[in-house]
């Protein structure tokens, strides 16, 4: 984004640069966002210069568009309307998105896969859902954390009180509860963190090889 140029300068700037370029396109896009072509992009709010920069990037009808922390900037609703343009993008034209960012509930709304990384190390990959089929919390009492815990594959252990919260992994959803124990669900943000405050090694390790995602729709 060049602070100092209007709208439609970065539309015909981009178009000169890029033969694939869809101006027709990105015009309308723009036009339909409300977003002024004479305004210079510097005067723009955030949420409009990532939609403007996005759509610099779409209307070069990209396989792959990779994007680093997008929604930094951006307000709850920019997030939204953005997340929103990605996943119909995505299901429209068959693109496939590699996001990186810290807006782990954004993350839960949209990735089919998922990579953590932390301190320069992988931590956990997989599929979303089978990582959050195969993660669960047990809670039950202190006094039986060290028995249960001796039973199943810990990533962290939360004791509090009378009562203890381990974060525990499985190799099948419907692993047996120990007694006296019970089993909450995991949330992606919850087992994102977790991981990166464990020393541990990868869960389930296989072949890192990231799928063109499935959009599925933003619920908020």
């Amino acid at each position: 984004m060049y602070k100092n140029l209007s709208v439609e300068d970065m539309v015909h700037l981009t178009k000169n640069l890029n033969r694939r370029f869809d101006q027709s396109f990105a015009k309308a896009r723009l036009t339909e966002l409300g977003i002024p072509l004479e305004k210079k992009s510097g005067k723009l709010s955030g949420g409009q210069q990532a939609q403007v920069a996005l759509t610099m990037a779409l209307a070069r009808r990209p396989r792959l568009l990779i994007l680093d922390e997008p929604l930094s900037a951006l307000d709850p609703l920019a997030r939204q309307d953005f997340m929103a343009t990605i996943m119909t993008t995505m299901a429209d034209e068959g693109m496939s998105v590699l996001l990186s960012s810290h807006a782990l509930v954004e993350l839960e709304r949209v990735a089919d896969y998922l990579i953590v990384l932390g301190g320069g190390q992988l931590r956990l990959f997989g599929d979303v859902e089978d990582l959050l089929a195969t993660h669960r919390v047990l809670t039950g009492p202190v006094a039986e954390a060290d028995r249960c815990a001796s039973q199943v594959s810990v990533i962290q252990d939360k004791r509090a009180g009378a009562q203890a919260h381990l974060l525990v992994r499985s190799t099948r959803a419907n692993d047996p509860v120990p007694p006296g124990w019970e089993a909450h669900p995991v949330s992606l943000e919850e087992l994102t963190l977790a991981y990166l405050r464990s020393p541990g090694s990868p869960a389930r390790p296989r072949p890192a090889v990231i799928k063109k995602a499935e959009a599925r729709e933003v619920a908020r």
